[in-house]
């Protein structure tokens, strides 16, 4: 079976799991000074020539982990600033990874209401030709409230993606808002809530729908509450590796049997030369070949090792 089989995104990210046997994801952040320099080497700053190297660079990372790992997380933002270059290199990431036969996540965060989110939600949502991006799933932010994922929700059911609503984030300041206390509890389960609703009237064969929910490796208590809270729920796990989240961490975030939940990571694999552990090996993309197996095995330490015997 494979991820291609199904129209249904929470089956498709799942079967895509158990394919390759790991939740883990990697994510495509390119900073520029901090990719390899091989790459770099007669490069001025200009929007142009960085695009192109942010280009090569990702493409050469799918290269290595399309074998490995069921879906790849590229983050707009690092695209955007270099403006409409920028924007080209992402559209060509986001078509060369499918072309890689991996799912692709966009991490964009966009929420609005209206018109406004239906057009986001038709320029993001659903492979070609059905939106002009061709992303499987979104990133979305739900701080304006119900009628901001309505839009997003109803395009993910009419084109098979998903969107992941942003939960309990890995940032330090989360707490300040979503830990915030209410008459009907914390912000973050009221959110989780309505997460829930959504995704269990989108359920498929999986028993997970396709309204997944962002939920932090550094809250280990709260990831394992809300998993506890939102059985039809797939959780994007991002903090794990270099922002201190562990395996121990994200254990909470899986079902019985290792489902449930993907788990990101960026720099700690993009950028594996520069770690100590890797800078004796013989290129950078061995470095990310190797960072990405030895995520591998961390993951395989908690109940997702499960996968491996599938």
């Amino acid at each position: 079976m494979t991820n291609e089989l199904s129209d249904h995104f929470g089956d498709r990210l799942m079967a895509a799991v158990r394919v390759k046997k790991t939740p883990l994801v990697v994510g495509l952040d390119p900073r520029f000074k901090q990719i390899p320099e091989k790459l770099r080497l007669g490069v001025s700053d200009s929007a142009p020539e960085v695009a192109e190297v942010f280009r090569k660079f990702c493409f050469e990372i799918i290269d290595v982990v399309q074998g490995l790992v069921p879906a790849v997380k590229p983050q707009a933002a690092f695209f955007e600033q270099l403006g409409a270059r920028g924007m080209q290199a992402l559209a060509d990431v986001i078509d060369y990874a499918v072309e890689a036969k991996l799912m692709v996540i966009l991490d964009a965060k966009r929420g609005d209401i209206g018109s406004t989110a239906e057009a986001y939600a038709r320029a993001f949502l659903g492979r070609k030709p059905k939106s002009n991006w061709g992303c499987d799933g979104l990133t979305i932010n739900p701080y304006l409230g119900e009628d901001t994922l309505e839009p997003f929700v109803n395009r993910a059911n009419e084109t098979g993606s998903g969107v992941f609503v942003l939960v309990k984030t890995s940032n330090p300041g989360s707490h300040s808002l979503q830990e915030k206390e209410t008459h009907q509890g914390k912000v973050y389960g009221l959110v989780g809530q309505h997460v829930e609703r959504l995704s269990a009237a989108s359920k498929g064969e999986s028993g997970y729908g396709s309204v997944g929910a962002v939920v932090g490796a550094t809250y280990p208590e709260q990831l394992a509450e809300l998993r506890s809270a939102m059985p039809s729920t797939i959780f994007l796990v991002p903090g794990f590796g270099a922002q201190g989240g562990t395996a121990k961490d994200v254990e909470g975030g899986f079902d019985e049997n290792g489902l449930g939940s993907i788990v990101n990571s960026s720099r700690g694999i993009i950028f594996a030369h520069a770690k100590p552990e890797y800078t004796e090996l013989d290129c950078w993309q061995t470095a990310v070949e190797k960072a990405t197996l030895d995520s591998m095995d961390r993951l395989a330490e908690t109940t997702a090792g499960k996968l491996r015997s599938c």
